[in-house]
């Protein structure tokens, strides 16, 4: 193992440990490398790498701190990756959202409320026939988001939030392309809430791969 790599998982393990939580200060830099039994230069590495993702936050003159440690926070490194993509990664992107978010939609079942579900069926009647394709896909992108808060994890909330965001250029596209889009997104949606309300979960699961499927699906033709 390389010494940097040591490093870091040292300083993970104190995390972990619950030794240093979020918004403590690491001792300094010649305490906390003796401690650790780290040369001052592994260690400085590691605060690095570890400033990258997120994890410290390195305030000069004043010390490294480990950061709040948020979901949202800690997934940015990751939509950092996701933003740097071609478009022709958006296939990928989206066999990503169809093997996780059915699972969390599989989640939510387990703890929608009969107020969720009335919430949710407020949001399919915002949305009809006449309304634009932005608010088509802003409909879409709420309507999930929703939902997958509903998992209870906000791990994977975030992580899907980021993935959502970086299809909305094919989800605008197939709007304006595919006939009866609006149509057939709000007869899919309505079947992921009728699932909900009868709290099985893996119907739920089959209603939102089959959703996120026909995009995929229609995505792949498009760009062959």
């Amino acid at each position: 193992m390389a010494v940097t790599d040591e490093a870091i998982l040292k300083i993970k393990g104190m995390i972990l440990s619950g030794e240093l939580k979020p918004g403590d200060r690491l001792s300094p830099e010649k305490e906390l490398s003796e401690s650790l039994g780290l040369s001052r230069s592994s260690l400085r590495e590691a605060v690095k790498a570890l400033e990258i993702i997120r994890v410290l936050d390195v305030r000069r003159g004043d010390g490294t701190y480990v950061t709040s440690l948020e979901p949202q926070l800690l997934l940015e490194a990751m939509a950092f990756v996701v933003d740097i993509h071609q478009d022709s990664s958006v296939l990928e992107l989206f066999e990503v959202r169809r093997i996780l978010e059915p699972t969390a939609a599989a989640m939510a079942a387990a703890r929608a409320t009969p107020d969720d579900i009335e919430r949710l069926r407020d949001m399919l009647t915002e949305v009809d026939e006449n309304t634009s394709i932005d608010g088509l896909v802003a409909h879409d992108m709420l309507f999930h988001r929703y939902i997958s808060t509903l998992s209870g994890n906000a791990y994977l909330t975030s992580l899907l939030d980021g993935l959502s965001g970086k299809t909305l250029r094919a989800r605008v596209w197939r709007g304006l392309t595919q006939e009866h889009s609006v149509e057939r997104t709000l007869a899919e949606h309505r079947a992921i809430v009728d699932a909900l309300a009868s709290g099985d979960a893996e119907l739920v699961r089959s209603q939102v791969t089959v959703h996120i499927s026909g995009v995929e699906q229609w995505l792949r033709r498009a760009v062959s």
